[in-house]
């Protein structure tokens, strides 16, 4: 496929490839009727990227969604969707499909499901081509190799015959990306693309997109709520809430001078590296570690001032191996790291997915066994312990999940759900008390108590996510792991969220091991920052130097990919990572 430019049918390159005007959206329920958009109007020029930004059910997925015609039959649509001089409110189910894919393409947030795992990639890439008739089958096949090669896969002649579970994440979605590309679309609608990535693979996302927009000639239409990736690819910003478009304008001036007050919240309530401890950089802090090592002695880990106390969890040359199968060698997952927890400290663990992160803090909590060096928690040793000794000690440890969508048993409510640690651990017995300590957890995460009725469905994300701390909290415990509590969440709730927690914390004065790919949250909540890289801990030490001055490649790679909300600033965090990836 080359690089070509899609003009709107029978008018100049300027015109709009897809024009909505006075769009009106409305799905019947069993209630009251929900208008979901109302009077929207919006307008993609070709080679143009447009952000359409808000939080959660502000209406910005069913706007995307109607480009492509994908609104379930309980929705009532007014008004029209131009695209290549088509209505498409008006088409029937035979005309959208030749519309779709071949003048529009839909790349879907989570790209495991949006590939069948029974099917290579290159016969999903293919599909589409076979759909439309265009194309033989040898073709077909050497048209998928071509454009996995583009979007960047390696080894495309071979990975073309490959299954959906033996890509990484980034590169499932670089698949999804190369089947909106392969007939040559004039617009694609991406639905939060890069909101489950780390910001490494992220930022390659990012890049490839704006490859799509200059090579292809392609106009986007960019669905999300992470401003850092709006202010690094976005031409022109649409914010949408409740349905309504508030404010629109280009990139630039949007976030220099934003005229709504509800745009002006948005972006008060994204993170900034470093926001939080930027005034402490110029202070001299005693521990650093900048290179993973094969042999570390206790005299490398922080020194303890005689009056401090026990740490809560201490790591030495901790070691994590998962078990071979059929004759294969086991998996290193953590190889000698080597840290510590102090009482009431938070401490945060970043690195991308499969640096061992999550492996960590569930060897902490006792759910996956560590395998050598040491690894005491809250005074027991972890490598080769016995569950009948641990038992005791669960109670003291609480664990917060990153999807408690999952974690939550859905026949419970949302009370049941908080008060089965409490029956599990037989530390209440009496109902009523069990009652009044649901009720003071609900307080305490700021639900209301009314809320203890309902089930985990019928609360919003940010919600399940405060039910979910509520019930770790539960047991008033020493220490707390969690693990990308708010890698989801949309940047308001994120940060109500992360307020809570904050207060909490404060509060209550538990330990906390704060798991996270995003380092502008970490930033905000920890006193240190350990950076793990394929399982070994290349950097550890005060948030604010880390942050501000990384001493290992890595770090700054990974400091780098953090895209910001500020265009300007983003341009030249976007050559320095391009610099450092040289």
């Amino acid at each position: 496929m080359t690089g070509t430019h899609h003009p709107a049918a029978g008018g100049t390159a300027r015109e709009s490839v897809v024009d909505i005007k006075d769009l009106h959206i409305t799905f019947a329920t069993d209630a009251e009727p929900v208008r979901a958009v109302e009077g929207v109007s919006l307008s993609v020029r070709p080679g143009e990227v447009l952000a359409v930004v808000g939080e959660s059910g502000s209406g910005k997925t069913v706007t995307g969604k109607s480009i492509l015609g994908l609104l379930p039959e309980t929705a009532t649509v007014d008004g029209a969707v131009l695209l290549a001089g088509q209505d498409v409110v008006a088409l029937d189910a035979a005309e959208l499909r030749q519309v779709r894919g071949r003048d529009v393409a839909m790349v879907f947030q989570e790209p495991s499901s949006a590939l069948n795992p029974v099917y290579t990639v290159g016969w999903q890439i293919s599909e589409g081509l076979r759909a439309h008739g265009q194309h033989s089958k040898k073709e077909a096949r050497a048209k998928a190799i071509e454009i996995l090669g583009r979007v960047g896969i390696p080894d495309p002649e071979e990975r073309v015959d490959h299954y959906p579970h033996q890509f990484s994440g980034g590169q499932k979605q670089r698949i999804v990306i190369a089947m909106a590309l392969v007939l040559g679309p004039k617009v694609i609608v991406a639905d939060e693309p890069t909101t489950a990535l780390d910001v490494t693979v992220q930022a390659e996302i990012l890049d490839l997109l704006r490859r799509v927009r200059t090579e292809f000639g392609t106009a986007i239409v960019l669905i999300t709520h992470n401003m850092g990736v709006v202010a690094d690819l976005a031409d022109r910003v649409a914010v949408m809430y409740r349905g309504q478009v508030v404010e629109e304008a280009d990139a630039r001036s949007l976030f220099s001078a934003p005229r709504h007050e509800y745009t002006r919240a948005l972006l008060s309530a994204v993170p900034r590296l470093g926001g939080r401890v930027a005034a402490e950089v110029a202070e001299p802090q005693p521990e650093r570690v900048t290179e993973p090592t094969e042999e570390r002695t206790e005299a490398q880990l922080p020194e303890q001032s005689p009056g401090e106390s026990t740490p809560v969890v201490r790591a030495r040359d901790l070691e994590i191996v998962y078990p071979g199968r059929l004759g294969r060698a086991g998996f290193r997952a953590v190889n000698g790291a080597s840290f510590s927890i102090a009482p009431g400290e938070v401490l945060g663990l970043v690195g991308e997915s499969g640096s061992g992160k999550t492996t960590i803090g569930r060897a902490i909590a006792g759910l996956t066994r560590a395998t050598g060096g040491s690894l005491e928690v809250l005074g027991h040793e972890m490598v080769g312990f016995r569950e009948r000794t641990f038992r005791p000690l669960r109670a003291r440890i609480g664990f917060v999940f990153q999807d408690p969508a999952t974690s939550f048993n859905p026949l419970l409510t949302i009370a049941d759900c908080i008060a089965e640690p409490l029956v599990v651990h037989g530390q209440e017995q009496d109902p009523r008390r069990i009652r009044r300590r649901v009720e003071e957890l609900l307080d305490a995460v700021h639900l209301p108590q009314a809320f203890g009725a309902r089930y985990p469905h019928e609360l919003s994300g940010g919600q399940r996510q405060r039910a979910s701390l509520a019930r770790a909290l539960a047991l008033d415990p020493e220490l707390l792991v969690a693990d990308e509590p708010t890698s989801a969440l949309d940047v308001s709730v994120q940060a109500r969220v992360l307020e809570v927690f904050t207060e909490l914390q404060e509060r209550l004065g538990f330990a906390t091991l704060f798991i996270s790919h995003d380092l502008a949250v970490v930033g905000m909540l920890a006193r240190r920052i350990a950076v793990l890289y394929r399982g070994q801990l290349v950097e550890l030490g005060e948030s604010a130097q880390v942050l501000a001055d990384p001493q290992d490649a890595y770090t700054q790679r990974l400091l780098a990919s953090v895209p910001v909300p500020d265009p300007v600033e983003q341009q030249q965090r976007r050559e320095e990572l391009a610099a450092l990836r040289g």
